[in-house]
């Protein structure tokens, strides 16, 4: 009897996959726990696998197709199986090819009758704090989510917003018809006419400020760019960001880098790198800090109690952020091989969820590019992240003489909402002190 396979959760957050690339045909055969395609979720790529032997019967989502969980995504059994009652179940097999559902226009209830308690709104945690944020109520969803079983996801409550945004928008019929002639989005502009009004000048000012020319290139927003666009906005958008900076004396990390590079090589077959002097440093001053080992969920803030330190790794085409899970109880060289395992694993497109789940504080390293400071983005929901500028030689007094130190600069970012000033300065300070003292991380 054929078989009707759905996208599966693949982790807690998740709630719809985008499919990268099928790995079999239709017609193709294929063993149980055979890879069928590929799907990348909220975190990572993933395989979905055959649950059975059988042949591939029918592909019932095109790749760059995005499923919600539980979305179907093929049909796979012996040929002659009867099939027509599962094309049925999925709706005929019609893929969904469009990244985001289509917008639905506001509609206010005529009688109170109509309007929707809140108890019976089947909507995702995240949807219910998106539709807070963007003033959306989320009442008028009900029942046109797509997720599974119709249940309101992220995605829908942001069409939903976008589009009432742009039936808000004043603009005079010669400047809409400009608008959509020169590609300018009127939502996206400010009118200078009456009552805010958008007129003709207002949009021709917006096509002089960013002409297209010839040999431009428009690249869709999509895949992990698109992951990462998501999750920073969100993190600028919802987060009060702070940022501190500090100046550390590497002299001593340097030379105790230096003393451990040969041993820990020879036992461990790994190079030691001031990254991994960083992450346990965050680590330990984590342990005595834990406010900054925290994450803002809805109306509380949460503290971990494993100190888990993603380290921020670019891949080809954007970001990832595998973690070390319990990097407070683990000694130099474990870190190092850990770090050094995850960074291969993301360049070869191969972390798993359990790499990039978890993550309780985030370090992100640009020295190695130049870049001296900035004022690194909070990766939701942690309430903190790090960023490392460079070493570069200072000029020092040192008992009264000139000298030249190694210095690099240690720039936090916080959440407001989580933590205040003081706490985070004296966070930053220990962090700091670790590092200009750097033998107490062999403790």
């Amino acid at each position: 009897m054929a078989e009707l396979v759905a996208l599966p959760m693949m982790g807690q957050t998740m709630e719809e996959g985008t499919i990268t690339r099928w790995h079999k045909k239709e017609g193709d055969r294929v063993e149980k726990d055979e890879p069928v395609l590929e799907v990348m979720t909220d975190k990572v790529n993933m395989d979905v696998e055959s649950p059975r032997d059988g042949v591939i019967l029918k592909i019932l989502q095109p790749v760059d197709a995005v499923v919600p969980v539980q979305g179907p995504l093929f049909i796979v059994g012996e040929p002659g199986d009867e099939i027509s009652h599962l094309l049925a179940a999925a709706g005929g097999g019609q893929a969904k090819a469009e990244p985001a559902p289509a917008p639905v226009a506001p509609q206010q209830p005529t009688h109170p009758a109509e309007a929707v308690e809140q108890g019976e709104i089947k909507a995702s945690p995240r949807a219910r704090k998106v539709a807070e944020q963007t003033g959306v109520d989320i009442g008028m969803l009900a029942g046109k989510g797509s997720g599974p079983e119709g249940r309101i996801i992220e995605r829908d409550v942001l069409t939903f917003a976008a589009k009432t945004r742009q039936e808000r928008v004043r603009i005079s019929p010669l400047a809409q018809r400009i608008a959509a002639e020169q590609g300018v989005q009127p939502q996206e502009l400010i009118g200078t006419g009456p009552a805010g009004k958008i007129t003709r000048q207002d949009v021709e000012r917006a096509r002089q400020a960013a002409p297209v020319q010839a040999g431009d290139q428009r690249v869709p927003l999509v895949g992990l760019r698109k992951m990462v666009a998501d999750n920073v906005s969100r993190s600028f958008r919802t987060a009060p960001h702070v940022n501190l900076v500090m100046e550390v004396d590497m002299t001593e990390a340097a030379k105790l880098r230096e003393q451990m590079l040969a041993d820990v090589e020879a036992r461990y077959g790994v190079r030691l790198s001031f990254t991994d002097l960083i992450v346990k440093a965050v680590a330990l001053a984590l342990r005595d800090h834990p406010r900054l080992n925290s994450s803002v969920a809805d109306d509380a803030i949460v503290t971990h109690a494993s100190v888990n330190v993603g380290v921020a790794t670019a891949v080809s085409d954007g970001l990832v952020v595998p973690v070390v899970k319990d990097a407070d109880r683990k000694m130099l060289p474990e870190i190092s091989a850990e770090v050094k395992r995850l960074a291969g694993r993301a360049r070869e497109g191969q972390l798993s969820s359990e790499d990039l789940s978890g993550g309780t504080f985030t370090v992100t390293n640009l020295g190695s590019y130049g870049v001296d400071s900035f004022s690194p983005i909070i990766n939701p929901p942690q309430c903190a992240i790090l960023g490392v500028g460079q070493i570069t030689q200072k000029v020092v007094l040192r008992e009264g003489r000139v000298d030249s130190a190694p210095a690099m600069k240690l720039c936090l970012s916080f959440d407001h909402r989580a933590v205040d000033g003081a706490p985070a300065a004296e966070f930053l300070r220990d962090v700091k002190g670790y590092l200009e003292r750097p033998y107490r991380l062999l403790v």
